[in-house]
């Protein structure tokens, strides 16, 4: 070769070589773009196609087919924590549910392009709620994003179902509430037909003792089951949600503590025979506007559960006074302790506390239907409970004269109560 050629030939090639290498980088640079743009598009339908799903349905399973289908991924795998399911799509040589939920209790988020694996753990804020692993060609960025995707729907699922939820135990509540209103209903008519039946027997004299005590035992028995069938129809009313059902709708008047106390107490009759109840009113002749019917109800509720679960010899104290634009009631007595967890769920239909569930028979409606005839009023009740004051119920009915309507009752002296132990 000519000294010269080989001379202009090296000269050619070091001027070329950086040359060539700017262009292999801005090539790969735009393959690199093209490639970043194209994910991002898909990220945007993805995205899109969630907004479209039907959220009556689990999610995870159209989820991993969509981000398959639309990033060309050999294989995806998605856990889904709070249902404890793995979904999955695409060719996988092993299974992927160890490998999807071992991401998820390690929380491991790592890319290795040896493997073309990406895992991701699925976040909602700072909570883990499940995690996703992928095989394919994807960029970091676009593994998180797609997590990201994913959280947002299954958070958008569960606060569907939860609706869903809520709307079918409303719908449940309304038949059940229905049900019991038209047995009760139908019980009362046979129950009156008894009662008088035993009444006309008693009248009709000229009975042996055998038989005067047999009618006075289907007398008693009959007046319960009309009490007990009186208390159902009473929880259906309260709790069906028709604004014109009796008991939906108050019939406020004016009345006074003691009148009130003394109705109940007068209704109890043998129930209270041997208790020591005394009547405590700081301010004699105590008159405030509310329905009658359900105070009265709701006290006789609870001074009946204090003749039942008292101590033998122990005294039982009712209380009415005014605490701002509330009249407070409360029931005081002596016996087994109500449990600090049980206080608030022994105002739900059928719980009975643990406490007293043996000692005395019960059905656990009444202070359900107690807490509704508060709550119809906008009122609210609660209990205290200790070895050292004793357990004492109270409720707290908003005076209607005073508080003109039956919202807006602001905080009071009972409100501040309500927070002691």
């Amino acid at each position: 070769m000519h000294p010269i050629k080989g001379i202009m030939g090296a000269f050619r090639r070091r001027r070329l070589t950086p040359v060539l290498g700017r262009a292999l980088h801005v090539s790969r640079l735009t393959r690199r773009d093209r490639t970043s743009a194209a994910q991002m598009a898909n990220l945007l339908e993805f995205t899109r196609r969630t907004l479209q799903m039907n959220l009556s349905e689990k999610p995870g399973q159209h989820l991993a087919e969509h981000i398959r289908q639309l990033f060309g991924l050999a294989a995806i795998a998605v856990f889904d924590a709070d249902l404890h399911e793995v979904y999955q799509s695409g060719d996988w040589t092993v299974d992927p549910s160890e490998l999807v939920q071992n991401a998820f209790h390690f929380e491991t988020s790592n890319d290795d392009p040896s493997t073309g694996t990406s895992r991701r753990v699925i976040r909602m804020g700072a909570v883990p709620i499940g995690s996703l692993v992928l095989r394919g060609e994807t960029s970091p960025l676009t593994n998180s994003l797609l997590a990201a995707v994913i959280a947002i729907t299954f958070d958008r699922y569960r606060a569907t179902a939860n609706e869903s939820r809520i709307e079918a135990e409303r719908q449940a509540e309304q038949m059940r509430a229905t049900v019991l209103d038209n047995l009760a209903h139908a019980y009362k008519t046979p129950l009156t037909a008894i009662r008088a039946a035993s009444s006309g027997l008693s009248e009709m004299g000229r009975l042996s003792p055998a038989q005067a005590e047999l009618v006075s035992l289907i007398d008693e028995q009959a007046s319960l089951l009309n009490e007990l069938t009186t208390r159902l129809l009473t929880t259906a009313r309260l709790e069906s949600g028709d604004p014109d059902a009796p008991f939906a709708r108050l019939h406020p008047e004016m009345t006074t503590a003691d009148s009130l106390i003394e109705e109940v107490i007068d209704g109890l009759g043998e129930r209270s025979a041997d208790a020591d109840i005394q009547v405590e009113l700081p301010e004699p002749g105590l008159a405030f506007e509310s329905d009658r019917g359900l105070v009265v109800m709701l006290l006789t509720q609870y001074l009946d559960n204090a003749c039942k679960y008292s101590y033998a010899g122990s005294m039982i104290t009712v209380r009415a006074e005014r605490a701002g634009r509330e009249i407070l009631f409360s029931v005081h007595s002596v016996g087994p302790v109500i449990p600090p967890a049980e206080r608030d769920r022994i105002f739900d239909r059928y719980y009975r506390s643990s406490s007293s569930s043996t000692s005395a028979a019960g059905t656990g409606i009444g202070l359900s239907i107690a807490k509704r005839a508060a709550l119809a009023h906008k009122g609210s009740v609660w209990v205290s409970s200790d070895d050292t004051a004793g357990t004492t119920f109270f409720a707290a009915i908003p005076d209607r004269n005073i508080a003109g309507s039956s919202t807006g009752i602001a905080a009071t002296d009972a409100e501040k109560q309500r927070s002691t132990p």
